[in-house]
């Protein structure tokens, strides 16, 4: 799945690469830091490659528990114009551009995540937070019209860790639950393991092991995929993603 969404307005859409959907943020109104206005207009152009992430597998039909633990060469890799996506020392790392946002869907459907607790470590690698967080992306899939539509648990490791969870639907971003601090994350280059817990509807988030909130799946997205995130120039590494069912 290929796809390019414009956070604040219409983007050109360069070099794509399989499996990569990303987004970008006019530095018109990135600069205000203000996650939560990424619910404003966007247009999607989205090109596919023979690749369609909306599964019809039966839950039943899957393994009872599933890990990458990113030794080998699965996810998309390579440049764009909006980030850059390689394996270094048995990890996933993503760096977006400058007032971007960048996501990557898991690259079969080994990774469905109907009923089922997903969960990955994640850190940044110098230290710095991403402008718009980093995290988990769960039920990840284009939509009829070939947008973005998933949900996901960012976090924000500062001196004052905060987390946020959004929704993607038709390839528009929002939050669902705002920026809220959290001690249960671990600030600067500390690893942070998140977790979603899905039953049915319902979607809890986790972050090394503490309970943070929990969502309902008003969209029935339940058929998607794993996904990750990443924004802005800080390099983020993910490590050990498991699904249980």
């Amino acid at each position: 799945m290929l796809g390019g969404l414009a956070a604040f307005g219409v983007i050109g859409i360069g070099l794509v690469i399989v499996l990569l959907a990303w987004a970008s943020i006019s530095a018109s109104n990135a600069n205000n830091g203000n996650a939560n206005n990424r619910n404003e207009n966007r247009n999607t152009n989205v090109i596919t490659n023979n690749t369609n992430t909306n599964t019809n597998n039966s839950n039943s039909d899957l393994p009872a528990s599933f890990t990458d633990d990113f030794s080998a060469t699965k996810w998309g890799t390579g440049d764009s114009k909006f980030g850059r996506f390689w394996y270094a020392d048995d990890e996933y790392h993503m760096s977006s551009k400058e007032k971007t946002y960048i996501v990557m869907y898991a690259p079969s459907d080994d990774y469905n995540t109907e009923n089922a607790t997903v969960k990955v470590t994640a850190r940044s690698v110098a230290g710095t937070v991403p402008l718009y967080g980093f995290g988990l992306m769960v039920h990840c899939a284009q939509s009829k019209a070939k947008q973005l539509e998933d949900y996901a648990l960012l976090i924000y490791p500062t001196d004052t860790p905060q987390y946020e969870v959004i929704i993607h639907k038709d390839g528009v971003q929002k939050s669902l639950v705002e920026k809220t601090n959290s001690s249960a994350i671990r600030p600067g280059t500390n690893p942070n393991q998140l977790e979603v817990r899905v039953k049915g509807s319902e979607l809890s988030f986790y972050v090394n092991g503490q309970y943070l909130t929990r969502i309902t799946d008003t969209e029935n997205f339940k058929r998607g995929r794993a996904g990750l995130y990443t924004s802005d120039t800080a390099e983020v590494a993910f490590d050990d993603l498991e699904i249980s069912r």
